[in-house]
This record gives structure tokens, sequence and C-alpha cells, in this order.
């Protein structure tokens, strides 16, 4: 079963996180002096990226019956997106970014299927939710909804491991971090919206495709994903030395 128009949504996503990508390299690496707030860290344009991708994962997992091998390649090259960009932009490193999470995502997906299938897809989307909003803030230290804070003990943020799960560590630096909680559950949440097309008429809207060009850059978005950014880091070189 394709679903054309989640194919057609991701590659809008994939357009709008490479159009954010070459601002933040206009602006951090070129030096281009343009508004602050359209590409800083967290702001809502990059959050909006984040959120498609990650729902639109949750949901095609669902669908696969390899999520754990398709998790393992995800996560990959995830791996050696960290180790180019560690060796070669240490400034500006990625560890535990978008692809070792989604990579670890779709690995605990498969793994717990069973489970999840337990639960009733509408309880475990908006259970998913409550979990994600909950624990949102789970790397500054607490845990909380509507102004309410559960600080935990600061002896759980030590350490790599700590930091991937969502304890993030105070010396820990990463110009893209997902750590799997909060992460993990806006992912279920995903998961669970592919029970809830399937229960729906929302499954043949979502069936029909009719936009072809979006869906292909849909379909090949983790390869886009790995190209995209030493094509623009190349195209912000030449403009800041002008091709010198």
């Amino acid at each position: 079963m394709r679903y054309h128009k989640i194919d057609g949504i991701r590659g809008i996503t994939i357009i709008s996180m490479i159009m954010y990508h070459a601002c933040w390299d206009l602006k951090y690496l070129a030096g281009m002096d343009f508004n602050r707030d359209l590409v800083v860290s967290g702001g809502p344009w990059q959050l909006s990226i984040c959120v498609s991708f990650i729902l639109i994962s949750g949901f095609c997992a669902g669908l696969s019956h390899l999520a754990v091998r398709r998790g393992i390649l995800v996560f990959a090259c995830g791996a050696l997106v960290t180790l180019v960009t560690v060796l070669v932009l240490p400034k500006d490193r990625i560890v535990f970014g978008v692809l070792t999470f989604l990579g670890s995502a779709m690995i605990i997906t498969g793994l717990v299927r069973g489970l999840l299938e337990r639960i009733n897809c509408f309880a475990g989307f908006f259970g998913a939710l409550v979990l994600f909003f909950l624990t949102y803030d789970l790397k500054c230290g607490y845990i909380g909804l509507a102004g309410f804070h559960l600080y935990l003990p600061a002896g759980l943020y030590k350490g790599l491991f700590a930091t991937y799960l969502g304890f993030m560590d105070k010396s820990f630096f990463s110009t893209d971090y997902f750590a799997i909680i909060p992460w993990l559950f806006l992912f279920e949440a995903g998961y669970y919206l592919l029970g809830i097309a399937d229960r729906t008429n929302f499954k043949s809207f979502l069936e029909k495709g009719y936009m072809p060009p979006l869906e292909w850059l849909g379909r090949h978005s983790l390869l886009i994903y790995l190209i995209h950014q030493p094509v623009l880091y190349l195209v912000t070189n030449l403009i800041t030395t002008g091709g010198n």
C-alpha cells in the first residue's frame, strides 16, 4: 500500500528543510545579514520541519515489516554524518542528530511492534502526544505540563548514553540534537496515525497522488538529506570566497 500524499507532504518538507539549511549556512557560515530569528535553533520553522519528518516516519514505520532493517540503515547514515562533521566541521558537529534518532526509533518500534498493536490507535495517538509534551523539556532537567515542573536528579544527566536517551549532559554540544525522549513519543504518535487513517475515510484521501515531483522527492528523502548539506556548504563557500 502506497500513501502518495504522505510522499508528497514529505517532499514539501524536504524542500522546506533545504531552504532552512541554506538560510542557516548563509547566516552563520557566510555571515550574511538577515533576521536571525528566522533560523534560530528550536524556532517555528525548524520545529515544523522536525515534527513533520518524525510524524511521517512514524506513520511509514507502521507500513513496513522491515522497520528494524531500515532503522539500522538510517542509524548508520546518522553515524556517517557524525563522523564527517566531527572530522571536517568540529565546531558544527552533529552528534545524536535526526538520522541517529530516526534510525533508533525505527529499530525500537520494529522490536516492540507487537506490544504497540495491542493498544487502541486513538488511545495510543493521544497518549503518545501527552507523553511527548510531558517530557519535551527533559533535557532542561524536568518534566511537566501546564507550568508544573518536576525536577529530576542531576545525577541522571551524566555521560553520552544519558544524553542519547534525553538526559543531556551539560558539557554536550551538537548543532542537531534529537534524543530518544521526547521525540520517540512523537514518532509513535505518527505510528498510531496510520491506524487512525485505516479506520477512517482519510485512508482513501492519502492513497491518491496529485504531486508526482514532490512524491519523488519524498521517496528519496534519505539520499537527498545526505547530499544536500555538502552541496549547500560548497555553494556557501563559493559565495564566501568569491570562487577563489
